[in-house]
């Protein structure tokens, strides 16, 4: 989903159990993808995502194709999503910067650098 202008990642505006608010958008999402210009569902389904090795390079693309330069990846709340470590090198290879923090922790990074106008991406999973 389209959100303003092209450059600008989207704020969140609140999390809970099960809910990210962005803001602008009426619904809420339980697992969300934002990036510069845009946010959406993230459907695990799509890449096969699972706790489990976790968060994949497929998962990712979509943010760096959207041109973020940054990437904020959630773990959950209480840690369960696991990152798979080929992801993280394959981001240290393109010079991507990259955060992974608990959700709560990664709501607030995330603010800070995209109020900070820079270009940055996450995903965010609002449960275990």
């Amino acid at each position: 989903m389209s959100f303003g202008e092209a450059d600008v990642s989207p704020e969140i505006g609140s999390v809970s159990w099960g809910k990210v608010n962005v803001v602008g958008y009426q619904l809420a999402f339980k697992d969300v993808k934002l990036f510069p210009g845009g946010v959406r569902d993230w459907d695990w389904r799509e890449t096969g995502t699972r706790h489990s090795p976790g968060i994949q390079m497929s998962d990712i693309h979509e943010l760096l194709e959207h041109g973020a330069k940054i990437v904020v990846l959630s773990r959950g709340m209480e840690g369960a999503l696991k990152i798979h470590p080929n992801t993280i090198s394959e981001l240290d290879e393109k010079g991507i910067e990259v955060y992974q923090e608990l959700t709560s922790d990664c709501v607030s990074i995330y603010n800070k650098l995209a109020l900070g106008g820079r270009k940055v991406g996450a995903l965010l999973h609002s449960t275990c």
